[in-house]
């Protein structure tokens, strides 16, 4: 795989069917939208059939089909307007531009915030268990952006530092950043952020169908994803080139993924050693 990433020139463009385009990007995210689904289809058949965790009808009702809808289109929206956020000058300028998802430009802290803002909406008008499902929704989470993370290979985008390793990827001149023109292989952070988010899928879903589940088990999956995510991308922004703004030499994302991570940290610690105390609260 290595020495195809090396010298494979990867296009944008899937297909082109006339004045139609197929572009990897929106295909690849479709796939991980599906595989989320599946992966939360089959945790939640396993937990939410049973009685004592309320809402056993939502697995094969319409409500439960009305969540999923929500979480996909807030997710998206969220994703997109952070992103927009990062570069405003730039969508101020060119406001159509913010509709071309297919170019790139989702950001997974802005997905997190909506789909997080319909589950919590959920919660408290339709008395939902957030936990619960924070917890089934998690690991799908983790394994979407996995192979979403492709469509910024297939873009050319997101890359990072120039390097001479043998898995270094090769970006088209237009896409350099002006102070690496000269420079051809840079360093594929997607393929490492791929494949720590499936690393992190992995854990969260054995851990889930192994052990028993408790309110404790379910915010500790949740709050591990949060910790893990947080803690990958955090360090692999060190090494990106994209223009992002930044404040006392570190980039927004890493001040958002800060925040997260200690904040979930913070707070799995507290529910560890009073787990009693909050078995019954949000």
């Amino acid at each position: 795989m290595f020495t195809f990433l090396h010298t494979f020139h990867p296009s944008s463009i899937l297909l082109n069917l006339g004045p139609v385009q197929i572009h990897w990007y929106g295909l690849l995210i479709c796939l991980a939208i599906l595989a989320g689904l599946f992966v939360a289809n089959f945790l939640g058949k396993r937990v939410l059939t049973r009685p004592e965790l309320a809402c056993p009808e939502l697995v094969e009702g319409v409500e439960g089909f009305d969540l999923a809808f929500w979480l996909i289109v807030f997710a998206i929206i969220g994703a997109r307007l952070y992103d927009c956020l990062l570069d405003w000058s730039y969508y101020a300028a060119n406001p159509w531009d913010v509709f071309k998802i297919w170019q790139g430009g989702l950001a997974i802290h802005g997905a997190l915030i909506g789909g997080a803002s319909v589950l919590l909406y959920f919660y408290w008008k339709k008395h939902y268990d957030f936990w619960l499902y924070a917890s089934i929704i998690a690991p799908g989470i983790a394994l979407g952006q996995a192979i979403g993370r492709w469509g910024n290979y297939f873009n050319q985008e997101l890359f990072g530092l120039p390097t001479n390793w043998p898995w270094g990827i090769p970006i088209d001149v237009a896409r350099r950043p002006i102070q690496f023109l000269s420079d051809q292989y840079f360093q594929p952070t997607f393929l490492y952020e791929s494949l720590g988010d499936l690393l992190i899928f992995i854990l969260l879903f054995c851990f889930f169908i192994k052990e028993k589940n408790t309110k404790i088990k379910q915010k500790i999956i949740f709050l591990s994803y949060l910790i893990a995510y947080s803690a990958l991308r955090f360090g692999l922004e060190f090494i990106k080139v994209d223009s992002t703004p930044t404040a006392f030499g570190l980039r927004a994302p890493q001040w958002i993924s800060l925040v997260v991570g200690l904040g979930a940290l913070g707070y799995l610690i507290y529910i560890l050693l009073k787990p009693k105390n909050l078995e019954s609260k949000i």
